[in-house]
């Protein structure tokens, strides 16, 4: 494992603004910039370009610490002109990344949150999270709340090489069943749906079964997208790793999303697999609804 760096830092502002309305949420908190969790397609890799690093393994080991963000939160949260609007949590980074353990940041601005009883999505990969499980619950009681875990595959070795810092995803679904019986409402991105590693109708299948089973109250899929900073690093990834899959990609990504025809495929099967194992009628409150093009255009 490669060493890792922390850089500390002050903000002046940390509720800011996703400039991206189909996501439907307006607000984004991100306590870090760069995760350790090492994702091969992570989006927001190219933000580590703004800092003058390289969006590959700069970002995965120079990991931006926001300090002070739960005393900017509190601020924000007492000011005026702030109308207790849904924050996303989590959304250009992991909240709950291994650098939460060493600095409690992102258990801080939750504090602050259910001081002001202020409703939150959250998405995270992260089993940590469970350690912020007694305000999470505290919060759900007053305020509303949506824990959304990243899920793209049950299959170890894709996971392992795609995903290679990140907890187990069967460890990922039993924490949110956990979440689940202490009453937060809990679900599942079906995220990223890898072409040619997860699309497949059966490893599909499996996420959505598991999901069901651990009590999530939806499912919501999000197809794989390869924009600039992320491309760059994911293709190289691709053609050591999977190179019988590189001349589909080249088909695929011209551009940074798959043709329209390819997702809707795919959307087509999420469905018939939610109606399948009882989604219909599970109560469902995701982050974003959408396919994300105009997603995560965000001030960090």
């Amino acid at each position: 494992m490669a060493q890792v760096y922390f850089e500390e830092i002050q903000v002046k502002s940390v509720i800011n603004r996703v400039q991206a309305p189909n996501m439907g949420l307006k607000w984004t908190i991100n306590p870090y910039r760069g995760c350790q969790h090492a994702c091969v397609y992570c989006f927001a890799r190219k933000y580590h370009l703004e800092l003058g690093y390289n969006p590959g393994l700069d970002f995965n080991t120079r990991i931006i610490v926001k300090t002070n963000a739960p005393k900017v939160a509190r601020e924000q949260l007492r000011s005026p002109g702030w109308r207790h609007e849904t924050i996303l949590l989590g959304a250009a980074c992991d909240p709950w990344q291994q650098a939460e353990a060493r600095y409690g940041i992102t258990r801080e601005i939750v504090k602050a949150l259910l001081a002001h009883q202020n409703p939150l999505s959250i998405l995270t990969k992260s089993t940590l999270i469970l350690r912020d499980a007694d305000l999470l619950a505290a919060l759900a009681r007053v305020a509303e709340v949506q824990v959304n875990f990243s899920v793209g595959t049950l299959d170890e070795e894709v996971w392992k090489n795609v995903e290679p810092e990140t907890p187990k995803p069967s460890k990922r679904l039993e924490a949110m069943g956990e979440l689940v019986k202490l009453g937060v409402p809990a679900g599942v991105m079906l995220a990223p749906i890898i072409p040619g590693l997860s699309d497949a109708p059966a490893s599909i299948e499996a996420v959505i079964r598991a999901a069901a089973e651990h009590g999530a109250n939806h499912v919501s899929p999000v197809t794989l997208h390869l924009r600039p900073g992320a491309k760059e690093w994911f293709m190289p990834f691709l053609r050591e790793t999977y190179p019988y899959l590189e001349p589909r990609y080249a088909r695929l990504y011209k551009g940074a999303y798959a043709p329209a025809e390819y997702t809707q495929a795919v959307a087509r099967t999420v469905e018939e697999l939610k109606r399948k194992w009882g989604f219909a009628n599970r109560q469902r409150r995701a982050p974003c609804q959408a396919q994300p093009r105009g997603q995560l255009a965000l001030a960090l």
